[in-house]
């Protein structure tokens, strides 16, 4: 049960960047920076980057270079995150589409699934207008076709936590519960 005044406990330990995927609207960004607070972490949000390293939008890049050029560049600048220390990073809904994306952040991150059901994703995403892949789209459709084709790769990651539609700390305590199980798990194998 949730209660605002109940903090999980953190993790001992975290050796690898915490790395969150889901499709659009599920609150990465939101619930990232939250994690990143409660871990005592960095937090930095994929998109940002890339827009920084472009000196330029999402919508624009998509408009002037298409999808493949921008999944290459969110690829090389994922690449770059993940160096250094642990950090929490939140990633562009498609990012983990991309093989070599998902290979790199299941081979040296913490992939967590930020999961929620379509209609709340659907009414989150209507409040606003900058994703590309909603130009000119009506959310929940779309939303049911990238389900039905990313939530099989979205599968793959390490930890999968449902978002309901509650307070975004209820998100934080699932992970961090979830990691610490995680990490419990593997000092029980070492």
């Amino acid at each position: 049960m949730y209660s605002p005044g109940f903090m999980s406990p953190a993790p001992a330990r975290l050796d690898r960047p915490i790395v969150l995927v889901g499709l659009m609207g599920v609150g990465k960004s939101t619930v990232g920076k939250r994690l990143a607070r409660r871990l005592g972490l960095e937090f930095v949000d994929s998109d940002d980057e890339i827009e920084r390293a472009a000196a330029r939008g999402i919508a624009d890049i998509f408009e002037r270079f298409g999808e493949p050029s921008f999944r290459d560049g969110e690829r090389r600048v994922i690449a770059r995150l993940i160096e250094g220390p642990p950090k929490v990073i939140a990633t562009g809904g498609g990012a983990f589409v991309n093989p070599e994306t998902r290979a790199l952040i299941l081979e040296r991150c913490i992939a967590v699934w930020l999961d929620a059901d379509l209609e709340t994703l659907a009414e989150r995403v209507s409040r606003r207008d900058h994703r590309p892949l909603l130009k000119g789209r009506e959310p929940l459709p779309l939303l049911r076709d990238l389900a039905g084709a990313r939530n099989p790769l979205y599968a793959e990651a390490h930890l999968h936590v449902r978002s309901q539609p509650a307070p975004h700390e209820r998100a934080v305590d699932l992970i961090v519960e979830a990691l610490a199980t995680l990490e419990q798990g593997r000092s029980d194998r070492a």
